[in-house]
């Protein structure tokens, strides 16, 4: 063999490993993927390896763990004129993924 075929064949091999290596996604126990192939929504990615086509599909991780939100405390007046201080903390979680990518704007 010449040289010029082992570097092409070396080059080769080093684009496809490339490539294998950016296709392979890990989705953790708490995450859903979100596909869209070429702009039309795929069938929802479950925890686990997936396999993505570079440069075809777009995935959005969506993670679906609790989350709470301190607002911070708020000095009103009641009705009375007695002033009171409220403090909330707000809990929500992503039930449906598709529906939080596809339905909800910021």
């Amino acid at each position: 063999m010449s040289a010029m075929v082992i570097a092409v064949v070396a080059a080769a091999v080093v684009v496809l490993t490339a490539l294998a290596l950016v296709s392979l996604v890990v989705l953790r126990e708490y995450e859903r993927g979100v596909v869209f192939r070429m702009g039309h929504i795929r069938p929802l990615y479950l925890p686990g390896l997936r396999i993505l086509l570079p440069l075809v599909d777009k995935m959005i991780r969506v993670d679906q763990r609790v989350v709470t939100l301190t607002i911070p405390p708020q000095e009103v007046i009641t009705r009375d004129n007695v002033p009171a201080r409220v403090n909330a903390v707000v809990m929500f979680q992503v039930v449906d993924p598709l529906k939080a990518i596809l339905a909800v704007e910021n």
